[in-house]
């Protein structure tokens, strides 16, 4: 598979046009990965402004982390649900305590539903994102205490 511009541009569309944020193919050897940066995005309070140096941005997180216990990331890009169905019970709230293995949420990532467990046992102290909303690889869900 030859990777021309057009060929590029063409994926370029599709990537817009789609509302995705990556796209990745492969033949044999060769490989191309299209990604779209995200604005607009409700990212976690302890995200700092893309204009801020990298260095300042990790000190950033680590004091958020002890203010708020630790984070639970999304392991995929896809959609974050917050209960099973739009009907059902959430799989987990606010003060709310935990155990590690516990399902806390659920991502959709190509019409598969995956089942995201907590990592530790905790209190939920904040929710980071809403129902429904799209959420990033490695994007804070929640913080556990």
């Amino acid at each position: 598979m030859k990777f021309d511009i057009e060929y590029v541009e063409k994926l370029a569309k599709v990537l817009a046009d789609n509302s995705l944020t990556e796209i990745s193919l492969e033949d044999g050897e060769q490989a191309i990965t299209l990604r779209k940066e995200v604005t607009g995005v409700i990212a976690a309070p302890a995200a700092v402004p893309a204009s801020t140096p990298q260095q300042v941005s990790a000190p950033a997180e680590k004091s958020a982390e002890v203010k708020k216990g630790k984070p639970l990331t999304s392991p995929m890009v896809g959609t974050f649900y917050k209960a099973p169905s739009p009907d059902a019970k959430p799989f987990v709230q606010v003060g709310q305590t935990i155990k590690e293995g516990d399902v806390v949420c659920i991502v959709e990532a190509m019409k598969l539903m995956n089942e995201i467990e907590a990592e530790v046992s905790g209190k939920i102290v904040e929710i980071c994102v809403s129902d429904g909303q799209p959420v990033e690889f490695g994007q804070v869900l929640m913080y556990v205490e």
